[in-house]
């Protein structure tokens, strides 16, 4: 089973487009876990208790165990075995932003797919697709390539027009959809910060999945951005919320948080339908 399948089965079983981020800061971690030797880990395990039932892939930023030098990529392996054992049927995504020359990816292929074991990675589409081979053919594994990216400096250069057909964060959605894709196993990064830009890049790539941060901390519209992203089964994006669910307290509140915005994400996705 390909990745994709992986994470199209989740949604229909779990009926849930969430992504729960797994972005373990310590300062920001309730204080008992500063006392643990893999903080990171027991966190992370917390968050999974009482999310897991909610969601329909993690998604783990390696910057967050990156700090923490060798220690935090054990975490990060050690957070990935967790899941892979526990609940092997919940998709994982590391989100690292790789793209580099074609030898380079190389050694990040192996790190993310076999050392890690994850579903999908982001990926700089800047190189263009010759760089980004060694992903891209990897049939059983997703691609998620950055587009619009939902942070407030994102247009500096995404939103350079002068192409012939547009924008270039529109350019990069039309390469990916009609030239990269030949695996079906791309997806796009549209930030939620964004949902005019979301619109647009659904009318280009149709059916294909978008992963869609910048809801909760970063102010994204839910209803917006559903509105603007659905594709035409109702379904393909995937809305990843780290802070405002991970932080809001105990396991308990964790839980709570992670229930409304399920719920909410639902009622509105349902709501489109009429």
């Amino acid at each position: 089973m390909t990745a994709m399948q992986r994470i199209e089965r989740r949604m229909k079983k779990a009926h849930s487009l969430l992504c729960v981020g797994l972005d373990p800061d310590l300062q920001s971690m309730p204080k008992k876990f500063h006392s643990s030797k893999t903080p990171l880990f027991d966190f992370n395990v917390m968050v999974i208790s009482a999310t897991h039932h909610y969601v329909c892939a993690y998604k783990l930023n390696s910057a967050f165990y990156e700090a923490f030098g060798a220690h935090g990529i054990q975490q990060l392996h050690d957070t990935c075995a967790f899941l892979h054992k526990k609940h092997p049927d919940i998709p994982i995504i590391l989100d690292a932003k790789r793209g580099d020359i074609d030898s380079t990816n190389a050694g990040s292929v192996k790190f993310a797919f076999e050392y890690l074991g994850v579903d999908a990675i982001t990926l700089n589409p800047y190189l263009g697709k010759q760089a980004l081979q060694p992903f891209l053919e990897r049939k059983d594994k997703a691609c998620i390539v950055l587009c619009r990216t939902s942070n407030p400096g994102a247009g500096e250069f995404q939103d350079v027009y002068g192409m012939r057909n547009g924008s270039l964060y529109l350019r990069v959605a039309r390469n990916v959809a009609k030239r990269w894709n030949t695996n079906k196993n791309c997806m796009l990064v549209v930030g939620a910060t964004y949902p005019s830009e979301l619109e647009k890049v659904r009318n280009i790539v149709g059916d294909m999945m978008i992963l869609v941060p910048g809801v909760g901390a970063q102010g994204g519209n839910l209803q917006r951005i559903l509105h603007a992203g659905l594709n035409a089964k109702k379904n393909g994006l995937i809305m990843t919320i780290s802070r405002a669910i991970i932080y809001v307290g105990d396991q308990k509140h964790i839980e709570n948080a992670t229930q409304q915005y399920y719920a909410h994400i639902e009622e509105l996705r349902h709501a489109k339908k009429q």
